[in-house]
């Protein structure tokens, strides 16, 4: 071989080297995640696209890698408002149009006690859960949390015991200034919910942001937990800052290590949805100024998510 073939052929060979290593940890990482059969299955919230048509949010659901829908109302979204307003026949066209199910609506606007309606509503799209917030004073700790949480999960019980009767599960979010705000709260009101119908929907957001502890809590609720909204704290939410600082919420953006959080989902044999989120300033604009930038946004939190999941 002379000299110049044989430069050739080692050049040739190192780019035939650094293409395969570039496409190992792709490989590996999809290899792994078949060995290990745990996939996360992804619950698209209709807020992350602000208050743009319902008709464009179903038709952007699919394309994030979900067929599941969460609406929500003002002021994070619209698409709750507008289903009313175009009529849920036409709505139910869409969704069997792009193979989306309705499966959750987020009801924070009426609150626990006051989701009689919503129950026949979601029921006639197949749904079944409903997301709300808890109700009672914020800033308490200890025996005083504990005996507040049991009353609100006393006060809520005949409105899971007929929620139970449409088949739907109310789900609390934690939420700051909120009872339901601490890990001990959302713990006890697990518990205290019994065999009812009562869910968590789990928002990392407003907790400690220690992977460890917060992959303790998944343990801990087990098949309480209804929804884990993949959504951490980063540089908050409650002021305007430039984009890229805001986009901070977003798995595999900010500082939290989501791989913790996925193990603990493994490990509880998670039946529920993971709805990737973030809250942009001000409320109902969607996350990115386009409807395919917000679903480029919410693929690639996916991609980093189906990673995590790939390493457990």
């Amino acid at each position: 071989m002379n000299s110049l073939n044989r430069r050739q052929f080692l050049k040739r060979t190192s780019a035939a080297a650094a293409a395969t290593l570039a496409v190992l940890p792709h490989m590996q990482a999809q290899a792994q995640a078949a060995k290990s059969g745990f996939k996360l299955k992804y619950l698209t919230g209709s807020a992350m696209y602000g208050e743009l048509p319902i008709d464009v949010v179903i038709a952007e659901t699919p394309k994030t890698g979900a067929k599941h829908l969460d609406v929500w109302p003002r002021k994070h979204g619209a698409q709750r408002e507008q289903m009313d307003e175009i009529g849920h026949d036409k709505v139910a066209e869409l969704l069997k149009q792009h193979d989306v199910k309705l499966e959750v609506t987020t009801r924070y606007d009426l609150g626990p006690f006051k989701l009689q309606d919503e129950f026949a509503v979601l029921k006639k799209f197949g749904g079944s859960i409903i997301v709300t917030g808890g109700k009672g004073q914020a800033g308490l700790t200890g025996e005083e949390l504990k005996k507040a949480v049991k009353q609100f999960a006393e006060e809520l019980k005949p409105h899971l015991v007929k929620a139970g009767e449409y088949g739907i599960t109310i789900a609390v979010e934690n939420h700051g200034k909120n009872l339901i705000e601490s890990p001990d709260s959302i713990k006890w009101l697990a518990e205290f919910g019994g065999d009812l119908p009562l869910g968590i929907d789990l928002a990392p957001y407003h907790l400690p942001q220690d992977p460890e502890q917060l992959a303790g809590l998944i343990r801990t609720l087990g098949s309480k937990l209804s929804i884990l909204l993949a959504w951490q704290y980063g540089m908050g939410c409650m002021k305007p800052m430039p984009k890229d600082e805001e986009l901070q919420q977003m798995p595999g953006r900010g500082k939290l290590d989501f791989v913790p959080l996925v193990k603990a989902l493994k490990d509880i044999n998670f039946q529920g949805y993971t709805e990737i989120f973030m809250h942009p300033t001000p409320r109902g604009i969607p996350i990115l100024p386009t409807a395919q930038e917000t679903t480029a946004e919410i693929v690639r939190a996916k991609e980093y998510l189906d990673g995590c999941a790939a390493k457990v």
